[in-house]
C-alpha cells in the first residue's frame, strides 16, 4: 500500500508553513561580524582616552583636600570622602551662582530660539540674493570666536571709547562718557547675552531653515488656499514637520549657555565684578585656581552630573528617531 502524500496535502501542509526570510538571515549574519566593532575600535579608544581619563581623574581628586603644598606637589593630598561635595552644597555663594546661571541660561535660550525662528522664517520669504548676503553675515557672527567676539562687544561698551557711550552721548544730549556697563551686574549680563544670542541665532536659524525647507510646497499652497494665518500656519504645518529639530536646537542651546565660560571670563577682565557674575564654569574655575582644587572638583562632578540629566532627553530623543 502507498504511503505517498497526496500533492493537494503537501501544498496545504507547505501553505502552513512560515516563510523563511533569507534577507533577515543575512543581515542577521552580516551583524554579527566583528568588522564594524573594530573600525569604530579607534574612536572608542580616543574618547576614553581624551574623556575618560579627565572624568575619572576628576572625581578621584574631587574626595580630597589640596592645600597649596598640595597643589603645586609638594605635599599629599588629604583625603576628605564626599567632605568636600558637603562643603560644596552647604555653600550659600554656589546655590547662589546656581541661580544666576540658570536663571542667564532661561533668558538666553528663549530669545535665542524666538530670534532664530524668526531669522529661519524671514530666510524662506527672502529673493536668492538677499538671502544669501543674510547667510553670509551670519555664518560671519557665527564662524567668529567667543574671545574675539567679546572683545569686540566690550570694545564697543567701553567706559572712556565706546561707540555706545558716545551715541547715547548723542541722542540723550547728557554726558555718558566714563559710564561703565560692566560694573552693575543687570548690565553686565544683558551684554553677555547680547553676545551670546548673537552667536547663537545663527546655528538655529540655519538648523531650522534646512527643515523648513523640507515641507512640501503643496501643503502650504493648500493651507493658505483655506485661508490659514500666518501664525496658524506656523504652529499647525510648519512646525510639527521641524518638531524634532526644535527639541534637539533647545536642548543644546541649554547645555551650551549653561556652561559658558570664555565670554563670562573676559568680561570680568574687562571690569565686571567676579562675585556677582560668575556662573558655572567660571566658579569652578575661580575656586580651582584659589588653591582649592578639591572643592573645585567636586563642583565640576555636580556640574557634571547636572548637563547629564539635561543631555538624557537629548539623547533618548535621538535615539528614538533612529530607531
Amino acid at each position: 500500500m502507498s504511503t505517498t502524500t497526496p500533492p493537494a496535502v503537501q501544498t496545504a501542509g507547505a501553505s502552513r508553513m512560515p516563510p523563511v526570510d533569507v534577507t533577515d538571515r543575512k543581515y542577521n549574519k552580516k551583524r554579527r561580524q566583528p568588522l564594524p566593532y573594530l573600525l569604530l575600535l579607534p574612536t572608542v579608544v580616543i574618547l576614553l582616552v581624551m574623556l575618560g581619563y579627565p572624568v575619572v581623574t576628576m572625581i578621584i581628586n574631587s574626595f580630597y583636600k589640596y592645600d597649596r603644598g598640595a597643589y603645586i606637589g609638594f605635599t599629599e593630598p588629604e583625603f576628605v570622602g564626599f567632605g568636600n561635595y558637603t562643603n560644596v552644597l552647604t555653600d550659600s555663594s554656589f546655590w547662589l551662582m546656581l541661580f544666576r546661571s540658570f536663571l542667564f541660561m532661561i533668558v538666553a535660550v528663549l530669545l535665542t530660539m524666538a530670534l532664530g525662528v524668526l531669522m529661519s522664517l524671514l530666510m524662506m520669504r527672502l529673493n536668492k540674493g538677499i538671502r544669501l548676503l543674510v547667510s553670509v553675515g551670519l555664518l560671519l557672527a557665527w564662524a567668529m570666536p567667543a574671545l574675539a567676539a567679546t572683545q569686540v562687544w566690550a570694545w564697543l561698551f567701553d567706559t572712556t571709547y565706546g561707540v555706545v557711550n558716545w551715541v547715547m552721548t548723542r541722542l540723550t544730549g547728557s554726558n555718558w562718557f566714563g559710564h561703565s556697563w560692566l560694573a552693575s551686574p543687570l548690565s553686565f549680563f544683558t551684554i553677555l547675552g547680547i553676545i551670546i544670542v548673537w552667536q547663537g541665532v545663527p546655528f538655529i536659524a540655519f538648523s531650522l531653515y534646512a527643515g523648513l525647507t523640507q515641507i512640501p510646497t503643496e501643503v502650504l499652497e493648500a493651507s493658505q488656499m483655506d485661508g490659514a494665518s500666518p501664525v496658524k500656519r506656523f504652529f499647525l504645518i510648519m512646525f510639527p514637520y521641524v518638531r524634532s529639530i526644535f527639541t534637539v536646537m533647545v536642548v543644546l542651546s541649554i547645555i551650551w549657555d549653561l556652561r559658558v565660560f570664555a565670554q563670562v571670563q573676559a568680561l570680568q577682565m574687562v571690569g565686571g565684578t567676579a562675585d556677582q557674575t560668575s556662573t558655572f564654569g567660571v566658579w569652578i574655575y575661580r575656586t580651582g585656581t584659589g588653591g582649592d582644587f578639591g572643592l573645585s572638583a567636586a563642583a565640576a562632578v555636580i556640574m557634571v552630573f547636572v548637563m547629564l540629566v539635561i543631555s538624557f532627553y537629548y539623547v533618548r530623543q535621538t535615539l528614538k528617531e533612529g530607531n
